[in-house]
């Protein structure tokens, strides 16, 4: 009987509480301002001054008044509004505050779905199954397992923000995608762009598909208009793909780098050459 109360009370209220960002049973005080939120991102939603929580720092609070000195535990149980240290279930009631727990980042979430694993090699918690990801050392981050040994590392591509919104890349909610260059952006921020009509990475110009199909319909558009050569004058071009910079002959579209052969290109001025 004891023990069918206990589970009951461990389970009490799961999934029935939380932000938009996770469930948990629980709040957390903020040791940078003192102030109580349900979750890191919810304070650094509503910081004025842009500070951000770090999510190892949720400790005890020492406060000092003149005559006074007093600690505030930094979670709050949401079920008897006890305030106690970092665990996962409260001391005062037995509810659980969160079925994932994790000590090192201070998280709880009732969501188990979300397959939660905490990444020892990243220092954070993530979410989609440990065995799902993979850590690649050198980009310094998680990557599905389907790009292991598949993509082009940069190192610490991830450490970045993404270059549409500018939202920090790393410990970002939102799902990311890695291009063909190895570099990376949120994958809505990716689907957008090409209702743009961009098919380039907005940081190195690098393609982001294989365009081997188009370039070639792009040649032979190109040789069936060509003008005479002496009708054509001369302009300079840097590659995309191999940085090379040529000279070839001035067209309207479809300028071919002489080096590798790719019409990922754009129009430069004249190199200066040393006196």
């Amino acid at each position: 009987m004891e023990l069918d109360d206990a589970a009951r009370r461990h389970g009490f209220g799961k999934m029935g509480s939380g932000c938009k960002h996770y469930r948990r049973r629980c709040r957390i005080r903020a040791p940078c301002c003192n102030d109580v939120f349900h979750c890191r991102h919810c304070h650094n939603e509503s910081t004025k001054d842009g500070h951000e929580l770090d999510r190892h720092a949720v400790e005890s609070v020492l406060l000092s008044f003149v005559l006074l000195t007093h600690q505030f535990d930094p979670v709050i149980c949401l079920v008897c509004d006890t305030e106690q240290p970092v665990a996962q279930v409260c001391y005062n009631c037995g509810v659980c505050m969160g079925e994932y727990f994790c000590s090192a980042c201070k998280f709880f979430d009732d969501d188990v779905d979300r397959e939660h694993f905490h990444c020892q090699d990243c220092g954070i918690c993530r979410v989609g199954g440990k065995d799902n990801f993979f850590h690649c050392e050198k980009c310094g981050s998680c990557y599905s397992v389907s790009l292991r040994d598949k993509h082009c590392c940069i190192e610490n591509s991830m450490k970045n923000n993404c270059p549409i919104c500018y939202e920090y890349l790393f410990d970002s909610l939102r799902e990311t995608s890695v291009l063909r260059c190895g570099h990376t952006m949120h994958l809505q921020c990716f689907h957008e762009m090409l209702k743009h009509d961009k098919f380039s990475c907005p940081i190195c110009s690098m393609p982001i598909f294989d365009m081997d199909k188009f370039l070639r319909a792009l040649d032979a558009e190109i040789e069936a208009n060509m003008l005479h050569i002496d009708y054509m004058g001369k302009g300079w071009i840097v590659c995309n793909d191999c940085r090379d910079t040529t000279q070839v002959y001035a067209r309207v579209a479809g300028h071919k780098c002489c080096h590798c052969q790719s019409h990922n290109t754009c129009r430069v001025a004249a190199p200066v050459l040393p006196a």
